[in-house]
Parts: structure tokens; C-alpha cells; sequence
């Protein structure tokens, strides 16, 4: 028997999708996310972050931040190394083909590399959707079973035709459902509902949904629970899009923010940086100005801790032969 995902569209839905795709527009016109550097790195860090504390890695957000900058720190080993396949998956976002079960499993080998023997397969033994605390809320079914029914997911998924959000959301819970792996399958969920979004709007790469998920961890096995027992994913759609929606409304107002800090003298800098690095000699000239001290302390440093310029030579930040760039 085939696995065919069972939901229904609402009005609430289709009003969730719309409000969405307008806010996803808003960005748009208030700048390009990817050109904000700062704001993807941060995005990044509470993707990784959320998403492992759900799944009860006790690392801090600092911890993780120092993990993702190559940086020592003291904590349990796997959870370190949970941190660090997080980062080097997400890090492999934009090369993945989310509709194919090939580079499913080989991102989840890489998240789940060293830390269970069944990396990149799919499970051997029976298991099921537990909450934080331990309690099964479902039993999923059986080994032999998992091929056909992923199969059975990933052809609906490539011939829906059904909005994206609401796809990967249906998505989302059918993988919940079908367990298909002997651990990691809750960050890898999540994670593929991000890998799909990609391919509707790259910039959900950096929209940390994972957050608002994981302040919200009660209702969000909740929705699991109680989609399985209404026999369709509905009420896990309706989750995941609020979910969605809250964390595209946190992101518009921190790129605004964020927009709204850069100085003018910020703006004209970037205005005038070529596509190759310049010296300052040729950057004060486009700015016409005269002071090196104030090239360096109004315009090249302030762009500097924004992230919006860097330097080619980084172990040597005064030097004379100093070149700047702006940040893709």
C-alpha cells in the first residue's frame, strides 16, 4: 500500500502562505538578505543551536558560536561533534538536491557522522517520536516499510503541486511519521523543511525557523500528536506555518534594523567599492576625501565590524598594502 500524505487545504492556511510570501517581499525591498553578512552568521548560529537543544545538546548559544569559529570549548565530546556535523550540513545547504533520497541520506551520514553506527541508512530496528522528557507520543512503523513509504514521499513531494510552505510542511510531519532513521530524524526534519523552503526562496537558508520551534517545543510535539491521531497533518501544517510566519517577521525587523544602523558614510563606502579588492589610496579618492585616520575610523572600520568589508590581509589590518572588499 502506498504512503500518500493525508491533509487538507484551509482558508487559514492560504491566508498563513500569503502573509508570508508578502513578508518574504518586504526584505526584498529593504535589501537583499544575503547581502548582510552579520545577520546570515547569527541566523546560522541559532539554526544550529535550536535545532540540537530540541534534541537535548545542553550547549550554550556561546558554545556553539565558539564551536563554529574553530574555537576550543569544554563540553560533553558528542555534543561538540553534534554541533559540528550541524555546521558542516548547513554549511552543504546550498548543493543539495532536496528532492532526491541520494543526498537525504548522505546529509544525514554527515550530521550523524561518529555519533551512531547507522549514519546514512535507514534504521534496523523499530523506534518512534518521542517528546523531550522521554514520553512516546508514536510508534512508527517498521523497518522493512521505510524504502517504500520514503519512496512514496519523495515522488508525491517532486509532483505536487501544492504551495511549497504547505509542501515541505506536509513533508515535515510525513518524515516525523515514518521515522526513517535510528537517530537524528527530528533535526533532520527540520532541516529538510529548510532544504525545501531553499528551493522556493534561497533566503530561507538563513530564516531561523529552528528557533521558534524549539520556544515552542510542547506544542510543536503537540501537532505531531495530535496530526497522528486526527489521521492528517493539518494541525502540524497550521503549526509549522505560524512557526514560519513569526520567524520571517523576526527577520524583517532585524534586517530593517540592522539597514537602519549603517551610517551614511557606511553607504557611500560600499557605493564606491569595485568588484575587486582596492587600496585606501583609491577608495578615498572615489570618496574624495584627504585624511587617512578618518577614512579608516568613519568609514573603513565601522564597515568592518558589520560585516560588510573585508580586508585581504587580516594578520596585518594597518597595513599600507592593505586592500578592501565588500562581502557577497
Amino acid at each position: 500500500m502506498r504512503h500518500i500524505p493525508t491533509f487538507s487545504l484551509t482558508n487559514e492556511m492560504m491566508q498563513l502562505t500569503s502573509e508570508i510570501s508578502e513578508l518574504l517581499g518586504s526584505i526584498r525591498s529593504a535589501d537583499t538578505f544575503e547581502k548582510l553578512p552579520r545577520l546570515r552568521r547569527i541566523g546560522r548560529i541559532r539554526t544550529i543551536h535550536s535545532s540540537l537543544a530540541i534534541e537535548s545538546n545542553t550547549l550554550t548559544i556561546d558554545q556553539v558560536t565558539d564551536i563554529m569559529a574553530g574555537r576550543r570549548v569544554l563540553g560533553p565530546p558528542n555534543e561538540i561533534k553534534e554541533v559540528k556535523n550541524a555546521f558542516a550540513a548547513y554549511n552543504d545547504l546550498e548543493n543539495i538536491d532536496a528532492f532526491t533520497i541520494k543526498d537525504l541520506l548522505r546529509i544525514h551520514k554527515m550530521m550523524m557522522d561518529d555519533l551512531i553506527e547507522e549514519n546514512g541508512r535507514f534504521r534496523s530496528v523499530n523506534a518512534g517520536v518521542y517528546t523531550g522528557d522521554g514520553c512516546l507520543i508514536h510508534a512508527a512503523p517498521q523497518p522493512g516499510l521505510i524504502p517504500d513509504h520514503i519512496r512514496d514521499l519523495f515522488e508525491w513531494l517532486t509532483t505536487t503541486d501544492t504551495h511549497m510552505l504547505i509542501r515541505s510542511s506536509v513533508f515535515h510531519y510525513e518524515f516525523e511519521f515514518i521515522h526513517p532513521f535510528r537517530d537524528g530524524n527530528g533535526r533532520m526534519g527540520r532541516f529538510w523543511q529548510t532544504a525545501i523552503l531553499m528551493k522556493w526562496k534561497p533566503v530561507f537558508a538563513w530564516i531561523p525557523i529552528e528557533s521558534v520551534i524549539y520556544d515552542r517545543q510542547s506544542e510543536y510535539y503537540a501537532a505531531i500528536a495530535d496530526s497522528t491521531k486526527a489521521g492528517n497533518s493539518n494541525i502540524f501544517i497550521l503549526f509549522m506555518l505560524k512557526a514560519i510566519r513569526d520567524a520571517v517577521v523576526k527577520i524583517v525587523s532585524e534586517v530593517r534594523d540592522h539597514i537602519n544602523h549603517i551610517d551614511e558614510r557606511i553607504r557611500k563606502l560600499l557605493a564606491v567599492l569595485g568588484p575587486h579588492p582596492m587600496t585606501a589610496a583609491e577608495l578615498m579618492e572615489r570618496l574624495g576625501l584627504r585624511s587617512r585616520g578618518t577614512f579608516l575610523k568613519n568609514y573603513i572600520r565601522p564597515a568592518i565590524e558589520a560585516g560588510l568589508v573585508s580586508i585581504t590581509m587580516p594578520n596585518k589590518p594597518t597595513s599600507r598594502n592593505q586592500r578592501y572588499f565588500g562581502k557577497e
